[in-house]
């Protein structure tokens, strides 16, 4: 076991420095700076929506859209607590769905043109894995954490090939015990669902440090039982704004591995 630095301090657990077996890491904003490919994937959804709506009512729908998946006016970034930034798909689908309703369409027919917008956006926009990047620094503290024999694993709501490809394509595959991805029950963000990656790692929640960049990570590790509970908000063009519930970091080079 070992402890977790934060800017020259220990990191506390019970008034204890905390011993950490294992860190589990959002993957979307936190190991990837994804933000590049899912502001072109949110930009290209909008477009492909509005086209296939044929709705008198295109600007409301763009701007329905823009809103749920956090695209900002100029589209030159995004909200990192909006959809497409922390959802799974299937909750985008649905959020693209309730905006065709809001615009006339029936929901029988809202949900075949949301589907529909989703196929023809995949088409035309290349895998996330192959353009996202590991946030700076984070490669240094993965293999940090592996030197000392600290378990690290992934909890995210993509699904469990996008977060392989990804750590395919930067060979971290090796590097992480365990993927917990939207297509596991529960899922995030459940508490259940770090309970029940621990507990595929073999390691108690009190043993183990969780870092993510959405304030639901932060509330799910909490409820949880983690020991050590992180904000990192280094992954996106936008400030996160984190609540100071837990500590927080902008850069790896902030924690390293006591």
């Amino acid at each position: 076991m070992v402890s977790l630095i934060l800017r020259g301090e220990p990191l506390m657990s019970a008034g204890q420095p905390a011993d950490i077996e294992a860190v589990l890491f959002d993957k979307d904003g936190t190991l990837s700076h994804s933000e590049p490919h899912l502001l072109s994937l949110a930009t290209i959804r909008l477009g492909h929506c509005v086209r296939l709506s044929g709705s008198s009512h295109g600007e409301v729908l763009a701007d329905l859209l823009g809103r749920a998946y956090g695209l900002h006016p100029d589209h030159h970034s995004l909200n990192p607590a909006g959809t497409i930034a922390v959802a799974a798909r299937d909750h985008n689908l649905l959020s693209t769905a309730v905006a065709l309703a809001q615009v006339g369409h029936g929901w029988p027919e809202a949900l075949v043109l949301a589907e529909e917008t989703f196929r023809l956006a995949d088409l035309d926009t290349p895998s996330g894995s192959s353009v996202a990047h590991p946030t700076p620094g984070l490669l240094e503290l993965i293999r940090d954490l592996r030197q000392r024999q600290v378990t690290c694993a992934v909890i995210s709501n993509d699904d469990t090939a996008g977060i392989q490809a990804f750590l395919d394509t930067h060979q971290l595959s090796e590097d992480f015990a365990a993927i917990w991805s939207a297509d596991h029950r529960p899922r995030k963000p459940d508490p259940g669902s770090v309970q029940a990656l621990c507990q595929t790692l073999g390691v108690i929640p009190t043993r183990c440090a969780l870092i993510g960049d959405a304030n639901s990570d932060l509330r799910m590790a909490h409820a949880a039982g983690v020991a050590v509970v992180l904000g990192y908000r280094g992954g996106w063009r936008q400030a996160v704004d984190l609540e100071q519930t837990s500590p927080w970091l902008d850069h790896w080079h902030e924690l390293r591995v006591g």
